[in-house]
């Protein structure tokens, strides 16, 4: 491939790191973050989009232990760390997606126009992803199936719910390749060859009829820089404490006065195309009202997540534990009243502020009337009432292993508890481990 179909241009303070660089010294890694980024071509070798890959430091190969973590930390850092148009410039971009992130709040924050959802081969497609991914292609997002290689019941439930369909050119026998790619043609889906290592595939590729191509034979992935934009966890903790209480323009606005790293990645995320404002914010209160505080919201929970920075959140285990429970409680909370996202919210928001007591070396009520936390989920902490306090006991019954369905069976339990049953309450409990579970050993965002 010729270097014309490569972005090489190095925008300030952005590097491009050399495709086969070795690991950057440590100081290096605690100053930078990074991103991987590989081209996808068209049929005549023009550059159509990029797909955007997890990398730990400037080494170029992903060392993934959680998937919805590693895409956290990739949007978070094309969106808010690097900057949409340095990373895919006028292309779109793919980006990986799990079950958990799929059905999550988050997703939301990805520009529907600018990028393209990969969903995981370890993605089931029941009622619940069908519902998920029909709400979200009607919101203009583009779904592409990913590491296709065989022409199975599975295949054909979800063809039409996607409309991209990656094919493994290393997985998939060559003997079945012609009668899937006619299969998936047949369906008006794209057809993208991915792994292509060689001229012969890229040939047969193209004979095949395939539309894009992907591939170590056309460019390996790029490795993209830039300075690191730490997002304190304390200043996140109050901003999302005033967000849980609906706290006006003015208490937000001086909140994130005091977290300019916060402050620069809400600006980058309203100024991009995702809002669709056709007009630069350059003020702070424009910022706010532009973005709404449901998007402000999912975007500090997103750092809260993707973050792993110095400071005690990441070798405490209490924390994780925090992480975890918030995520068992807001799964639990749709499960009850699946279009309730209020609730859903406030459950997540009770069960991030549940042990953060212990990591500040406080008690529950000194810390958080400090944090003025809205009246509901501070009772459910410190006092264990109303519905939130019940869902809490719930949590920490199960997070410890314990009969957590006898509390939500319970006569004085909320009405409709008892659908948290022992299989409901397990399988939400893995999900909201899988959500969180790798957070101690995550890289830094």
């Amino acid at each position: 491939m010729s270097e014309r179909h490569l972005t090489r241009a190095v925008p300030r303070r952005i590097e491009v790191l050399d495709a086969n660089a070795g690991d950057a010294e440590a100081d290096d890694g605690a100053q930078f973050v990074y991103l991987g980024r590989q081209p996808i071509l068209d049929r005549h070798g023009a550059l159509h989009a990029y797909e955007l890959l997890f990398r730990a430091g400037a080494h170029n190969y992903a060392e993934i232990t959680n998937d919805a973590q590693a895409t956290a930390q990739v949007v978070a850092r094309a969106i808010g760390g690097i900057g949409v148009s340095v990373v895919l410039g006028q292309h779109r971009g793919f980006v990986n997606i799990d079950r958990t992130l799929l059905l999550n709040d988050i997703v939301h924050l990805i520009p529907s126009e600018r990028f393209v959802l990969e969903i995981l081969e370890t993605v089931k497609f029941d009622a619940q992803v069908v519902r998920r991914l029909t709400e979200l292609r009607r919101a203009g997002f583009q779904i592409a199936l990913d590491d296709v290689c065989e022409l199975s019941d599975e295949l054909i439930a979800a063809l039409p719910y996607a409309d991209i369909v990656k094919i493994d050119f290393l997985a998939t026998r060559r003997d079945l390749l012609a009668k899937l790619a006619s299969v998936v043609r047949g369906h008006g889906k794209t057809l993208l060859a991915e792994k292509v290592e060689t001229r012969e595939d890229f040939e047969l590729a193209r004979e095949l009829g395939f539309d894009l191509f992907q591939g170590y034979f056309f460019a390996r992935p790029q490795v993209l820089a830039a300075q690191r934009n730490r997002s304190p966890r304390p200043g996140l903790l109050r901003l999302l404490a005033l967000l849980s209480r609906d706290a006006g323009i003015l208490e937000l606005e001086a909140e994130l006065k005091l977290n300019p790293s916060v402050v620069v990645q809400l600006l980058r995320l309203v100024n991009s195309s995702a809002f669709g404002l056709g007009r630069n914010i350059a003020s702070l209160r424009e910022a706010i009202l532009a973005t709404g505080t449901r998007q402000i919201a999912r975007w500090a929970q997103l750092l809260l997540y993707a973050d792993s920075g110095d400071l005690p959140w990441r070798a405490d285990p209490l924390v994780q534990l925090a992480g975890t429970r918030s995520r068992l409680m807001e799964l639990a909370a749709l499960h009850l009243h699946p279009h309730d996202d209020q609730f859903a919210d406030a459950a997540f928001m009770t069960g991030i502020f549940s042990l953060v007591h212990v990591v500040f070396g406080s008690t529950p009520g000194t810390m958080l009337d400090k944090l003025g936390l809205a009246p509901h989920i501070r009772d459910a902490i410190v006092l264990g009432t109303g519905t939130l306090g019940t869902l809490l006991r719930i949590a920490e019954a199960a997070g410890e292993g314990a009969d957590a369905s006898s509390l939500a069976a319970a006569p004085d339990a909320p009405a409709g508890f008892a659908a948290l049953t022992p299989a409901v309450l397990a399988e939400l409990n893995l999900s909201a481990a899988t959500w969180f579970g790798a957070h101690v050993e995550g890289v830094a965002a």
